[in-house]
Parts: structure tokens; C-alpha cells; sequence
């Protein structure tokens, strides 16, 4: 299928019926025109998921149009290709892209009526434009014939997002996670600093402390063991005589000073 490649052709094939089949040489006057042939096929598009406030092409997401064809003819017609394009909605409107154009070759018979589909889909800026479809039609003499289908405005919108949405989910997720860290650094940056931090004890070094207090409370006899308890080093190799402590001697009392004298 290629973007209205049969219409130009059609097109020009109209034209030269409308503008008559009979050349005039430059010394005659200019006759009566010739009437086109006309063609007794109505169509008319519909949109089923169209909203009440108008018809909405949402980007990324099919559109899908409708075409009611009526053939009030004695013979079959043929529909061919159905096409359309957008336009701007001024009156000096312009062209703004191209639609998909469908093959078909359907024959409807005389005096009856059907209903094809036909499908497109945008990716726009958001916009209001005029929708113009067509289709083209040939009788069993093989003229070709273009109907305007639909010509009306719509609206380009953005498919609506819900918060359910894994690619909505992983972005709250990437950007709570990115303040986070954001937070993170300037506290430990300006703010940890400033507040004083506690000192943990030597839990060992108490322990030995308080081994040593209860080693000096116990007897002098027992200060050997308690040195080597309290101490990491090994003591067997210190003479005895420097871990003993010396023992107090007896001072003779003042009874003993005066019987000498007397």
C-alpha cells in the first residue's frame, strides 16, 4: 500500500472529465460544457470511539473510522482505496501529512449497501486539524470515481497515563531514589559535622583495669598470681625476690625503750 499513489491519477482522470472531452480550436467560440458523469454511491464515516465533545486521534493509538458505503446504481461498483490526510484548520488551510491509504477492491452490488474499515494512526503534537477522508470508486465500465467520505475537525491528544504504568512506576522510583541520595550527601556533607559524636569505650582495657584493681585488693602473698593475672606478659623469668613485695618489719614498742634505760 503506498500514500495515495492511485489518487493523483484518479484525480487527473477527473479533471479531464470535468473540464470536457472535446478540444477547441482557437477560431471557435467557447461551447457549453459537458456535464461529468456522476455516480448514484453515497458514503458516510463514523467513528465509534468518538467522545461527545469531539473526535480525538490519541497519538500512538489506532483510530479507527467506519465508511458506510450506499451503491443506488443498476450495476456493481467497485471501492478501490480509501485514504485520507490532515490539513490546518484555517481557511487557507495546508496540508500536514499524509494518511495510510488502504486497498480494498470490494465489489458492491446494485441496490445494496457495505461497511468497511478503515484504520490510521498519528503521532502529532497536540493540535486541532481538519480530517479529510476519501475513497475511490469505479463502476463496471471502469471509471474511476473520488467521494469525499469525511471532512470535518478533530483533535491530536497524548494517550492518557495512569499510575499503574510500569514506565510511571520505574520514573517515581528513579527520582525519589535521586533525592535520596541528594539528601544523603548534604547531610553528610553540612549538617553530620556538626553534631558531637559519641566515644566508645575499650571494652578490654576496663576488663584489665578492674583485673588489676581486685589482683592489688587480695593478699601480698598471692602477688605473684596477681601480677600474672593482670598482665599479658609471662612472669616466670622475673626472680621471685622482685615480685614479692618485702614484708614489714616489726618496730620494738616504747615498754622495750624504757626497761633499757631503767
Amino acid at each position: 500500500m503506498g500514500r495515495f499513489a492511485f489518487l493523483p491519477l484518479a484525480l487527473l482522470s477527473l479533471q479531464a472529465l470535468f473540464t470536457g472531452g472535446r478540444a477547441t480550436d482557437e477560431s471557435e467560440k467557447a461551447e457549453a460544457p459537458t456535464e461529468a458523469p456522476t455516480l448514484a454511491v453515497s458514503v458516510q464515516a463514523s467513528f465509534p470511539a468518538s467522545e461527545i465533545f469531539g473526535i480525538k486521534l490519541v497519538n500512538g493509538q489506532p483510530t479507527q473510522a467506519l465508511l458506510s458505503f450506499s451503491n443506488e446504481e443498476d450495476s456493481p461498483v467497485t471501492v478501490n482505496f480509501v485514504g485520507g490526510s490532515l490539513w490546518t484548520p484555517e481557511e487557507n488551510s495546508r496540508i500536514v501529512r499524509n494518511l495510510t491509504t488502504t486497498r480494498y477492491g470490494v465489489e458492491i452490488p446494485a441496490g445494496q449497501k457495505e461497511t468497511l474499515p478503515y484504520s490510521f494512526a498519528t503521532e502529532m503534537h497536540p493540535q486541532d486539524l481538519r480530517l479529510s477522508l476519501v475513497s475511490v470508486i469505479s463502476n463496471s465500465e471502469g471509471q474511476f470515481f473520488t467521494l469525499p467520505a469525511f471532512n470535518g475537525t478533530v483533535s491530536v491528544v497524548e494517550p492518557e497515563t495512569s499510575i499503574f504504568d510500569p514506565q510511571i512506576i520505574f520514573l517515581y522510583f528513579f527520582i525519589l531514589a535521586f533525592f535520596a541520595g541528594i539528601i544523603y550527601f548534604f547531610y553528610t556533607v553540612w549538617i553530620a559535622p556538626y553534631f558531637p559524636q559519641k566515644r566508645r569505650g575499650r571494652g578490654g582495657d576496663s576488663k584489665k583495669f578492674s583485673g588489676a584493681k581486685k589482683a592489688e585488693s587480695t593478699d601480698g602473698s598471692n602477688g605473684a598470681a596477681a601480677v600474672t593475672s593482670a598482665t599479658t606478659y609471662n612472669a616466670e623469668w622475673i626472680p621471685p625476690h622482685h615480685i614479692q613485695r618485702p614484708e614489714a618489719r616489726k618496730v620494738k614498742g616504747s615498754r622495750s625503750k624504757s626497761k633499757s634505760r631503767a
